[in-house]
């Protein structure tokens, strides 16, 4: 688990078990009207599972909502998708080397 912190700011430790992780990105306020604790934003989460060759993972984009629970919605705004897409790419491109270094391979799920 402390690998994983070292990549940044993304992973739950509460919610990550056994062999399986789990990160996510706040990345868009929906509104900065509300208190910092009723916010809500745009972003996404990804959930990695290791098995014998590396790690499997699923990926989907939606809302944080004021719960504090994850719900998929599509986004329509470009620019909002734009700014998820660049910061997932990142956060990918850091796992995948991350993960190489150790000769693991990082593959999406079958679904």
């Amino acid at each position: 688990m402390k690998e994983f912190v070292s990549l940044g700011p993304y992973i739950r430790e509460a919610q990550s078990k056994g062999h399986r992780y789990f990160f996510d990105c706040l990345a868009v306020c929906v509104s900065s009207k509300p208190a910092p604790e009723k916010r809500e934003f745009w972003g996404w989460w990804m959930e990695l599972e290791a098995d014998e060759q590396g790690f499997t993972y699923r990926c989907q984009v939606g809302l944080y909502d004021k719960a504090g629970d994850w719900q998929a919605k599509a986004i329509k705004d470009a620019a909002v998708m734009s700014e998820i897409d660049s910061n997932l790419k990142v956060f990918q491109q850091r796992l995948n080397d991350y993960l190489s270094s150790l000769n693991l391979t990082l593959r999406p799920a079958e679904r």
